[in-house]
């Protein structure tokens, strides 16, 4: 086998997402499996180059896994004409203007979301990335996870006949800091360091409605901070000036109306983390990060509403488990073999800075929405 290397330039891997997603569990999983087969004899092997402020925490992880490079130093990083690609992981706030200057060193670009702090800067990058010729993709990680590639084989077999809504819940209780260590980093809950659920949440929500379900067309929301103090890494209190709820209602195009609630001040009473409710004409299904379950029409009882008498059947039990018929792997890391092959094979990729410009787009209309009371149309995008 021939063995073509790409070198990355990996920023951001010291944090808890660039970490365990993207270096340990997709290109080191990648590595650790010999590379990433491209066919015809050929193997595709990445090479990171470790990026960040820290120097001791790079140094530990590079030490920890057998690698050898790895700098504080960025700009010398992206002036070395062997490193074809940079990856960002890092917080959003810091994200555009590494990333303008990957793109003017001519690097391929593959980057967390948000892409940017608001659309202006999403589209800019879009823009550049576009007139440097470059290549670029944007992580858009949960249409690969298990159960909504489960959902997504149901929707191409016509199981549901006409979906009419959709209904979602994610969110889970983020400890204040006081009394426990809270299990997200204090910047996600300042406002002015990027922080905040909708900027978080609602490009994911964009990207998950748009490919599953149809583009979204309307934003109405009503977002929130719920906990207004939390106590930061040192065990200090701080003013939580980010919003910690979202509640989303969308339309989308052909008709289909998607509820979504989003909450780190949520406790969890779900099988999942997140649950997405399709329900059609034909049928409905429960889809989360790995499992999903179905009722058809065939088999949908005729419950009666009753509030005099006790319920005596258990509604979950009446659904049935969709199998997984397949092996379904690390979702970030079949992303990451997807955009490799991109550059390596010129294999069409859609999810470029353009799309990750709609989830940016989709996050400021629902915190105007918000602001102002309305419901927003959410205009196309076009560079």
């Amino acid at each position: 086998m021939t063995r073509r290397t790409v070198r990355i330039a990996m920023n951001g891997v010291t944090g808890r997402m660039g970490y365990r997603q993207h270096l340990l569990r997709s290109v080191l999983a990648i590595r650790e499996e010999g590379g990433h087969d491209l066919g015809g004899g050929e193997v595709l092997w990445p090479e990171p180059v470790l990026v960040g402020r820290r120097e001791h925490a790079l140094k530990e992880i590079a030490e920890r896994h057998g690698l050898t490079e790895w700098s504080t130093d960025l700009d010398a990083v992206l002036a070395d004409d062997t490193i074809s690609l940079y990856f960002d992981a890092q917080v959003t706030s810091a994200r555009v203007e590494a990333i303008k200057k990957a793109i003017a060193a001519g690097k391929h670009i593959y980057t967390e979301k948000p892409t940017a702090a608001d659309l202006a800067g999403a589209l800019d990058l879009a823009r550049l990335a576009r007139s440097a010729g470059i290549k670029h993709g944007v992580v858009q990680d949960k249409i690969f996870l298990p159960g909504l590639l489960k959902l997504k084989r149901l929707i191409d077999g016509g199981f549901f006949g006409q979906i009419l809504s959709v209904r979602g819940e994610f969110g889970y209780w983020v400890f204040e800091g006081d009394w426990q260590d809270p299990q997200r980093p204090s910047w996600n809950y300042r406002a002015e360091d990027g922080g905040g659920i909708t900027v978080d949440m609602f490009p994911h929500w964009e990207y998950v409605l748009h490919e599953l379900f149809g583009r979204v067309t309307t934003v109405q929301a009503h977002i929130t901070t719920h906990i207004p103090e939390r106590w930061d890494e040192r065990g200090k209190p701080y003013a939580a000036t980010a919003d910690d709820a979202a509640y989303g209602i969308f339309q989308l195009e052909g008709g289909v109306v998607a509820q979504i609630n989003s909450a780190w001040s949520v406790r969890v009473n779900r099988d999942e983390l997140v649950e997405f409710q399709v329900d059609g004409t034909h049928g409905s299904a429960v889809a989360g990060l790995r499992r999903c379950r179905v009722q058809h029409r065939s088999a949908t009882p005729k419950p009666v509403w009753n509030p005099d008498l006790p319920v005596t059947e258990s509604f979950r039990d009446q659904w049935q488990e969709v199998p997984d018929n397949g092996e379904f792997g690390n979702g970030f890391k079949a992303q990451w073999e997807l955009f490799l092959r991109h550059l390596a094979l010129d294999e069409p990729y859609r999810w470029d800075l353009l799309a990750g410009a709609r989830g940016v787009q989709l996050a400021e209309l629902g915190l105007r929405s918000s602001a102002e009371g309305r419901r927003f149309d959410v205009p196309e995008l076009s560079l």
